[in-house]
This record gives structure tokens, C-alpha cells and sequence, in this order.
């Protein structure tokens, strides 16, 4: 299968201080990669070098088999991105937004007309295409960015915290959107602070912190090497105490440490999940 991205050895300094150190992992075609990290680890400059935005310090990145140095044009006429910023025009209409972006994508009419009627069905937009962005909710907007992204017809699609600030039900609408996309064989990297999301819509999940991967596998994978089953101990009073956490290569010897416990007070047993695994590699939560 073909590889949609691929980095190798990626490093990026920013004033000399290392900002993404020694970065390697790929993306097959129509796979759907989580990058997790804390504020700080590196995923945003990642997402920039990506998307030809900046450009790496040492090593070697390909997006759809182009190098995103030498051949960034042709990058940029493959991928699709959708920034956590609200970045489409207020005083526009939102047709007009699309179609800005389809003429500087150069695409020429009848084309441009029957794409852009498409995509704003598609994401449920069709019944407001005359109306000022300024006018729309946060979810509608982010639809829209959606919608604009897909008009070129790209092969992978960047989604930088997607459903940032909205409302669980339209995350959960745009969480429909994207993995009918993915069902229909578009290449998705995600980077998100709900680990929900990750765990619900993505194949596998490459976790970085301090400019660097630390981990990397399908949630199955990563509860497989870290524990499947977790013991949870409180430890001290309750208003100025605090948790352990002990993983278990299965949930069953998670609760046979619990049966062997005299004491079993402030001891819970339950299945380990991302935010588990995650805290245990990074020693801190998602800011």
C-alpha cells in the first residue's frame, strides 16, 4: 500500500533550541493517524512542516509521494487542512468562501459550481449558502472549513483540533462527517485534546512529547504494552490525598491484586484507556 506520508529523521530548531528532534513514522493511504501530545511537544510545527508551512531543519518529509521542500506545490494540491482558528471570511457569504477558494485552486466552471453545491450539501450548509459567515455558529464554521478544504478534491486532510470549543452534539456531527470520509478512502491525520476522539475515530495513534515520539500503535497495541487492566489507590486523606495508578497485563490480574488487598479501601479496578496510557508516558495531562 501506499505510503501518504512519511517522515524521516525530521528535525526543526527554532533560535538553535530543538523543537522536533529525530521524528519518524508514516501514514499509509487511507489510514486515519491520531498525533497526541501536551502543548509544547512539537505537534503544531509537525502539522506546519506538514502542510508546507515551515520548513524542516534536517531530514526528509513526503505528503502523497512529494517531497514538501522541493515539490511544495504540488504538496499543497494534495491536502486538505482545517485549522482549530476559525479561518474563513466573516464578511463573505459562505458561497463566496467557496468560491475564492475553488478559483485560487483554479478550478474552472461548470466544475467549481457543481463542487461547491456538493461539499455544502454534504456537510448541510446547502440551505445558508447566501448567508454572511459572521452569521453562522462555531459549529456551522467549522463545517464550512470542512466543506472548503474538501473543494479541491484532496487526497489527505490535515485536521488540526477539529471540534475544538463546540458543543458535544455538533462534535459528535462532525465526528460523523469525518469517518464517513475516511470510509470513503481519504487519508486523515488528527490532532485533538479530547482523547474520546482519538480512541473513537482513529486506527492508530503515534504520541509525542518534548519533540519527540515516544509511542506508537493502534489503542489495542498501546493497552497491550502499558496494561489492559488498571488499580487506582488513593493515597492520603481525601481532601489533600492523592491517586496511584498500577498497570496490569489484564484486567483479571488487576482484580486478583484487588482480592489479595486486606485493606480494600480507596482501591478501584477498571480497564486502562488512552488518557491512562497517555499520563503514564508524558507524567501529564492534555493543557
Amino acid at each position: 500500500m501506499m505510503l501518504a506520508v512519511s517522515l524521516q529523521n525530521v528535525h526543526k530548531l527554532f533560535n538553535n533550541v530543538p523543537v522536533v528532534n529525530n521524528l519518524c513514522f508514516t501514514i499509509q493511504s487511507g489510514e486515519m493517524f491520531g498525533l497526541l501530545g501536551p502543548n509544547g511537544a512539537g505537534k503544531s510545527t509537525t502539522i506546519r512542516m506538514l502542510t508546507t508551512l515551515t520548513k524542516p531543519s534536517q531530514g526528509r518529509i513526503e505528503v502523497a509521494g512529494f517531497d514538501v521542500v522541493r515539490q511544495a506545490l504540488q504538496v499543497k494540491q494534495c491536502i486538505g487542512v482545517v485549522l482549530q482558528q476559525t479561518s474563513v471570511d466573516g464578511d463573505l457569504s459562505v458561497w463566496e468562501n467557496m468560491e475564492l477558494h475553488g478559483r485560487l485552486h483554479h478550478i474552472r466552471n461548470p466544475q467549481r459550481q457543481r463542487l461547491i453545491h456538493q461539499w455544502l450539501e454534504y456537510v448541510e450548509l446547502a440551505d445558508r449558502r447566501n448567508d454572511f459567515v459572521k452569521t453562522l455558529s462555531g459549529g456551522m464554521k467549522r463545517r464550512l472549513q470542512i466543506a472548503r478544504a474538501l473543494l479541491h478534491q484532496p487526497q489527505i486532510l490535515f485536521l488540526d483540533e477539529p471540534t475544538v470549543g463546540l458543543d458535544p452534539q455538533t462534535r459528535r456531527r462532525l465526528w460523523e462527517i469525518i469517518l464517513d470520509l475516511n470510509k470513503q478512502g481519504m487519508t486523515m491525520l488528527l490532532t485533538t485534546h479530547y482523547m474520546e476522539e482519538v480512541e473513537y475515530l482513529c486506527d492508530r495513534i503515534g504520541i509525542m512529547d518534548k519533540g519527540q515520539l515516544i509511542s506508537l500503535g493502534t489503542l489495542q497495541q498501546l493497552r497491550a504494552k502499558h496494561g489492559e487492566g488498571l488499580a487506582i489507590k488513593q493515597v492520603g486523606t481525601k481532601d489533600a490525598g492523592r491517586w496511584e495508578y498500577q498497570f496490569f497485563p489484564t484486567l483479571e490480574q488487576a482484580n486478583t491484586y484487588l482480592e489479595q488487598q486486606k485493606d480494600k479501601t480507596g482501591i478501584m479496578v477498571r480497564p486502562s484507556n488512552l488518557e491512562d496510557i497517555f499520563v503514564e508516558l508524558t507524567g501529564r495531562q492534555l493543557d
